[in-house]
C-alpha cells in the first residue's frame, strides 16, 4: 500500500505539478481513503521521498554491526547504502531529482533528509572518537565530508540522466574523504595541527522547532552598517559588493530561512 500511494502521488506531481496536487486527489488515484494515507506519510512531501525511512533503518542498522577497526570507511560504506537505493531505479530517482529542484519545499525537505543521514554517521563516529571536545569535532566534520563527496557524485549521475555508472564517481569522492581523514581518524591523539586551527560548520538541513515566519529577507549595501559588522570573509560576494542580510526570529523553521534567502538572491 505505501508504495501504491507513492506511485500513485508521484504520477500525480509529474502530471499536474506538486502545488496543484491535493491528498484528496493522490487517494482518490490509488483507490484508498485519506486515513489510509496518513498512515504511510505524515505529509505530501514525505510521499516524494517514501524509500529514505527504509534506507536510514538499514544503515543504523550495518553501522551498529560493522567492524570499528576502520570507522572512516565504515561510514563511507554506509553512505553507499544511499547511493544503491537509488541506483535501484534510474527512472524515479532522476525524476525525483527533477521534481525536487522545481519546488522549493521539496529541496528544503530534501535537507532535512540529508541532515538525518550525516547524524547518524556522526552520531557512530562519536561513540568511536568521544562525545566531547575534539572527538565530537572530529566526528560531526568527517560525517559532513562524507555526506558532501557522496552527494557531489551522486547528483553528477542524476545530472547526466541517470546515465552511466553511478558508483564511479561516488567511489573516488569517497575515496578522497578516506585518504584526508582516514590518517587523522587512525590516530589516537588530538587532530594535526592544521585541523585545530579551523572550525567546522555543520551543511544546512534539520529545521528548527517552531512555525513563525522570518522578517523579509533585503539586500542591503554593507555600507550601510558599521564596518566591524562585516569582517573579511571567506565567502564570495557578488561584484557590486552586495550583501544579503536576513533576520528572523527565534524558533522559525530552516526551511522558511531558506526560501526566503532563495527569494533574495534569486538562485536555488
Amino acid at each position: 500500500m505505501r508504495e501504491v500511494l507513492a506511485q500513485a502521488a508521484f504520477q500525480l506531481f509529474l502530471e499536474r505539478g506538486f502545488e496543484r496536487t491535493t491528498v484528496d486527489d493522490i487517494v482518490a488515484r490509488a483507490g484508498v481513503g485519506r486515513r489510509s494515507f496518513f498512515r504511510y506519510f505524515p505529509s505530501k512531501e514525505d510521499a516524494v521521498f517514501p524509500d529514505h525511512e527504509r534506507c536510514l533503518v538499514e544503515m543504523t542498522e550495518f553501522l551498529a554491526a560493522v567492524d570499528d577497526s576502520d570507522p572512516v570507511g565504515a561510514v563511507c560504506d554506509a553512505a553507499r547504502i544511499v547511493l544503491r537505493m537509488y541506483a535501484a531505479n534510474p527512472e524515479f530517482s532522476v525524476q525525483r531529482y527533477r521534481l525536487t529542484r522545481e519546488v522549493p519545499g521539496l529541496r528544503t525537505y530534501e535537507l532535512s533528509v540529508v541532515r538525518r543521514y550525516e547524524q547518524t554517521l556522526a552520531g557512530h563516529l562519536r561513540g568511536r572518537f568521544g562525545e566531547g571536545g575534539d572527538g565530537e569535532l572530529r566526528a560531526e566534520v568527517i560525517a559532513a565530508s562524507v555526506v558532501a563527496a557522496h552527494n557531489n557524485g551522486l547528483r553528477l549521475w542524476l545530472r547526466s540522466g541517470g546515465e552511466g555508472d553511478p558508483e564511479a564517481a561516488v567511489d573516488h569522492a569517497l575515496a578522497l574523504v578516506r585518504e584526508v581523514w582516514g590518517r587523522t581518524a587512525a590516530e589516537a591523539g588530538a587532530p594535526s595541527p592544521e585541523c585545530e586551527s579551523r572550525g567546522a560548520e555543520g551543511l544546512p538541513g534539520g529545521s528548527v522547532p517552531g512555525s513563525k515566519a522570518p522578517l523579509p529577507v533585503a539586500p542591503s549595501s554593507a555600507g550601510s552598517f558599521p564596518a566591524s559588522l562585516f569582517p573579511a570573509s571567506p565567502f564570495p560576494v557578488s561584484g557590486d559588493g552586495e550583501v544579503i542580510v536576513m533576520v528572523a526570529r527565534k524558533g522559525t523553521p530552516m526551511w522558511r530561512v531558506v526560501q526566503q534567502i532563495e527569494a533574495a538572491v534569486g538562485e536555488d
